[in-house]
């Protein structure tokens, strides 16, 4: 079937390039995923080792510090962004 005269093609729809995108679809390598997987696991490692470590280093001054954030919430902060981190390449290694 011949397109017809008056098309370009140019032309296109933003429709017919999300079919295409959709049709072509997109994998990673393995060492791709394991190299972001690992960079994501070792940043929640690395910022868990030394948020912990530099609470620690300064609880003193935390302690006597007028704010309402003491040593509870500080380390429920760092624990959560280093479990996001950690979650964040282990759904890399498997996604």
């Amino acid at each position: 079937m011949a397109p017809p005269k008056d098309s370009n093609p140019y032309d296109l729809q933003a429709t017919d390039a999300k079919k295409a995108l959709a049709q072509e679809g997109y994998d990673d390598c393995l060492a791709c995923r394991a190299t972001g997987s690992a960079a994501f696991i070792g940043l929640g490692i690395y910022s868990y080792y030394t948020g912990m470590n530099n609470l620690r280093k300064q609880e003193q001054e935390i302690l006597k510090s007028a704010t309402k954030y003491k040593m509870g919430s500080r380390k429920l902060g760092i624990f959560s962004i280093s479990a996001t981190l950690v979650g964040m390449g282990i759904w890399r290694a498997f996604n």
